[in-house]
């Protein structure tokens, strides 16, 4: 019934986002809701935007559906847990976990979309995002433990984690198909956590958000049909953080859950890469980390002669070689964990070594 069920859920959302996405796009480009070349955008032609309403509009549906189904249909949820051995009061309880989840994904993407049509200020956009994160962190338990009783200080830091992963896809949609297929390979490997230590709630959630980011996907990979705009980056990042604080990494049989932790930085090692050497180079020439440009990871590849299609496979590349290691992380000791860990920043390395090693070679020849 799971088999069943996972595979509903994921092509379920995914056929309704290609439907949502292509209705969204034509009332796009009627309504003039585009996104136009700039200066610190790498796009020369005008695209429409309203891809994160179609991202947001089917979790919105996905969610509301299960939740009603929850509610009205408890005869369904018993049959559920008699094949699954779930508690359905498990179910039940975390209802209001997803009211809250729901209500904080609503006002991130009102904001999005707001920035989108008016281009809000960096300070305005951080203060929503830590008010959201800390709500959705301390009222819904979207926060880690951290072997750390205090619920008040789980909270801050997994809202700081929150607004860290927010922003890093932010700052990663800025080429065509780069967040939403860097997601949609974050979130399977998070996927798979979540079914090996048979979280079978928060492992639904991760296939609904599959679904939409690939539906949306099949029009935003190069060249895009669509964007999907600040209402779609952080509605994406959000969920990415909800599912790295949700799933518990930890397999009963295998595995030691102190350094379990360690999958969400290795999975998110590609958009912190990009978050940390972004913000670095901008702080370095004298300008705001918040302001657009075009020094991206992405547009560092493409000046090394990379095609668009080349620069966004490379970062799937690197984003898949970084985090299929996290999926050993429950198998191994000690020793294999930070071995794994090493092999990351080696990953990591290796990229930045490729950055500049390209850019001496182009300037001495």
């Amino acid at each position: 019934m799971l088999i069943t069920l996972a595979t509903s859920l994921l092509f379920g959302s995914f056929i309704l986002s290609v439907v949502l996405t292509t209705i969204v796009r034509r009332l796009s480009i009627r309504a003039g809701f585009v996104a136009h070349p700039a200066a610190d955008r790498y796009h020369q032609a005008v695209v429409p935007l309203g891809g994160g309403i179609a991202i947001f509009a089917t979790l919105l549906i996905f969610i509301l559906a299960a939740t009603a189904t929850i509610r009205l249909l408890p005869s369904y949820l018993d049959l559920l847990s008699r094949t699954t051995n779930i508690d359905p009061a498990d179910f039940s309880d975390k209802i209001d976990q997803l009211g809250i989840i729901l209500l904080s994904t609503f006002v991130l993407f009102v904001l999005g979309l707001w920035d989108d049509r008016r281009n809000l200020g960096p300070f305005a956009k951080l203060s929503v995002q830590f008010a959201v994160a800390i709500t959705a962190a301390y009222l819904a338990d979207v926060r880690v433990e951290l072997f750390i009783e205090s619920r008040f200080i789980t909270s801050l830091l997994s809202a700081v984690w929150i607004v860290l992963i927010i922003n890093a896809f932010n700052f990663l949609d800025n080429m065509d198909g780069a967040a939403a297929g860097i997601a949609v390979i974050a979130s399977s490997i998070l996927f798979s956590a979540a079914a090996l230590s048979g979280q079978v709630f928060v492992g639904g959630l991760a296939l609904v958000f599959v679904g939409a980011l690939s539906g949306f996907l099949l029009f935003n990979f190069p060249p895009a049909k669509i964007f999907m705009g600040d209402a779609g980056s952080l509605v994406v990042g959000f969920f990415v953080a909800l599912l790295t604080l949700r799933i518990d990494y930890y397999h009963k049989t295998q595995g030691d859950p102190r350094y379990l932790v360690l999958m969400p930085l290795i999975v998110m090692a590609v958009p912190l890469y990009d978050f940390i050497s972004v913000t670095l180079l901008r702080i370095r020439r004298g300008k705001s980390p918040f302001i657009g440009d075009t020094q991206h990871f992405s547009h560092r590849l493409k000046r090394h002669g990379l095609t668009d299609t080349q620069t966004v496979l490379t970062l799937y590349l690197a984003t898949l070689c970084t985090g299929l290691g996290a999926t050993f992380l429950y198998q191994v000791n000690l020793a294999g964990a930070i071995l794994i860990f090493i092999q990351t920043v080696m990953v990591l390395s290796i990229i930045a070594v490729f950055e500049t090693t390209a850019k001496n070679d182009k300037s001495g020849g």
